[in-house]
């Protein structure tokens, strides 16, 4: 949950910095009384904030309620190697849909979490309540342990260090087990999450790798847990994520 920020003198930047921030991963709106107790902002100023960046696209306004725009999204999409990245695995994750007809997701790492990039669904595939932009755990997701497993040792260490919070009964919390989780992936290519964020679902993540051998993004499926077939999808992943791979991190001649 972003923090309250009340401090004197600051910048009209800092202030529609704090207003943007103020949307937390799971928030699809916001009131005008939500926003002025997350950023400390006077209700006055934030009004005036909020017309200007509706005005401009950065948010929607729905009745009384905030949402966060298009025009922001956009932007976004406009980050050096994201829009590259999502058109290159556009071809492979349809692939990989039209062998699973599950949900298939692309995300990259963004510090100590996963942000979903792209996604592809369909009517058969099981619910899966992400959204671009959406910010994930590193522990507790497909998508983040196929990103840590492939980082730097010191990023394992840095999350651990950070706690390992429980979001649902079978979230991995013990370090020695997520250490040894990790090392299994490297082995094998591919993460397997069992209800370890949401329940009712397993999903199955593999890396996109860089020319050092890390992880720069990584693909997944997620499927509901009682017609999971990790057997046959864990490879199916894998050869996807091989094939982003090829294209973006293409072997030095």
């Amino acid at each position: 949950m972003p923090g309250q920020i009340r401090e004197p003198g600051r910048t009209v930047t800092s202030r529609v910095l704090a207003v943007l921030d103020a949307f937390g991963s799971d928030d699809l709106d916001l009131s005008l009384a939500q926003l002025c107790r997350r950023t400390g902002l006077a209700p006055s100023t934030a009004h005036r904030l909020l017309a200007e960046l509706v005005e401009w696209g950065g948010l929607e306004r729905r009745g009384d309620r905030y949402r966060i725009g298009l025009r922001l999204f956009e932007i976004g999409m406009r980050a050096p190697g994201r829009r590259n990245l999502a058109d290159v695995a556009q071809p492979f994750m349809e692939d990989l849909y039209e062998v699973t007809h599950e949900n298939v997701h692309l995300a990259v790492r963004d510090g100590h979490h996963a942000v979903y990039l792209h996604k592809i669904t369909g009517h058969r595939a099981v619910e899966a309540p992400s959204r671009s932009g959406e910010r994930l755990p590193l522990h507790a997701t497909r998508m983040g342990k196929a990103l840590l497993a492939f980082a730097p040792h010191e990023l394992t260490e840095e999350i651990i260090s950070e706690g390992l919070p429980r979001h649902t009964p079978h979230t991995i919390t013990t370090p020695g087990v997520l250490r040894r989780t990790l090392a299994q992936i490297r082995k094998r290519g591919f993460a397997v999450a069992a209800q370890e964020y949401s329940l009712g679902t397993i999903s199955v993540a593999a890396p996109v790798l860089a020319i050092d051998g890390h992880a720069h993004a990584a693909l997944s499926v997620v499927v509901h847990s009682s017609r999971a077939d990790v057997a046959r999808l864990g490879p199916a992943v894998r050869t996807a994520a091989m094939g982003v791979t090829r294209q973006t991190s293409p072997s030095p001649s």
